[in-house]
């Protein structure tokens, strides 16, 4: 029993393990309460694109001597707003407009990132330092995710019906632009909270899977938010756990760990329904 309480307890002696169990957490939790909104919205793909599009902010944000989440926040609204520019005037469908922008945003990232003389790290940015993050950058993502946090809490009924039925809520009289791109900015600005943590590349799982996972184990949008937080929680405190007694990289470990409950959720899902 202690050798299993030394385990748990032992990495969390260390002040950058503090760090990041806390921008892990937090992060972690924004990313679920998002998620379920995502998932019944059915914008998986507009996180995937958005996820890949800060890359070239980041970059430009460096050269330019600014915060690179500036950077990564601009170039998110930039794809989103492209996106939905395109769709609106062409026959393209969403979803191909999505992988349009999205690989070509994330493929100039990767041309300007080659061109310039950096200190940051290419993998840092697509797979996150979480256990490198400084004072001032774990400042900055909490003040980043608990304002997103508030916001999506504060407008959860709007929200929702706006994601599960958008004609409906434009009869009530809700701002139905405003919502879109207000949870577009919202979606943004999580991303932009979680890449130091996970990277971009990374994000998109904590964006989809708690939510996915939620969905497969409730009937109410109340319950998702509540299993979707507790799925991410138990998901960066294992994957973070995991990493450091492997050794291994702590943003793709925690996703490891989303994935492998999504699994057993869908076997136990599955199962469940073979016995009714």
């Amino acid at each position: 029993m202690n050798t299993v309480f030394n385990l748990i307890t032992e990495p969390f002696i260390y002040p950058f393990m503090q760090r990041a169990l806390m921008i892990a957490v937090v992060t972690g939790m924004v990313c679920a309460v998002l998620s379920c909104y995502l998932v019944l919205k059915g914008w998986s793909l507009m996180g995937d694109a958005i996820s890949h599009a800060v890359l070239p902010g980041i970059v430009l944000a460096f050269l330019s001597g600014i915060p690179l989440s500036i950077g990564a926040f601009a170039s998110g609204i930039f794809c989103a707003f492209a996106t939905g520019y395109i769709k609106e005037n062409s026959r393209v469908k969403q979803d191909t407009v999505m992988g349009i922008v999205f690989s070509g945003m994330f493929a100039l990232g990767l041309v300007l990132f080659s061109t310039v003389d950096t200190d940051q790290h290419l993998s840092h940015i697509l797979f996150g330092h979480i256990l490198g993050v400084s004072i001032s950058e774990f400042h900055q993502t909490l003040w980043i995710s608990g304002v997103t946090f508030f916001v999506m809490l504060l407008k959860r009924k709007d929200f929702m019906l706006y994601c599960f039925d958008n004609n409906h809520a434009k009869v009530i009289g809700l701002p139905v632009t405003l919502l879109h791109y207000g949870l577009l900015c919202l979606l943004s600005l999580t991303i932009v909270a979680s890449f130091q943590a996970v990277g971009v590349i990374l994000v998109i799982a904590m964006l989809i899977a708690p939510g996915m996972t939620a969905l497969m184990l409730c009937q109410q949008f109340h319950q998702m938010l509540i299993i979707a937080s507790l799925v991410s929680v138990i998901s960066c405190v294992s994957g973070i756990l995991l990493s450091f007694h492997i050794d291994g990289a702590t943003g793709p470990c925690i996703v490891i760990v989303q994935a492998v409950i999504f699994m057993t959720s869908l076997i136990y899902k599955q199962i469940n329904g073979i016995k009714k």
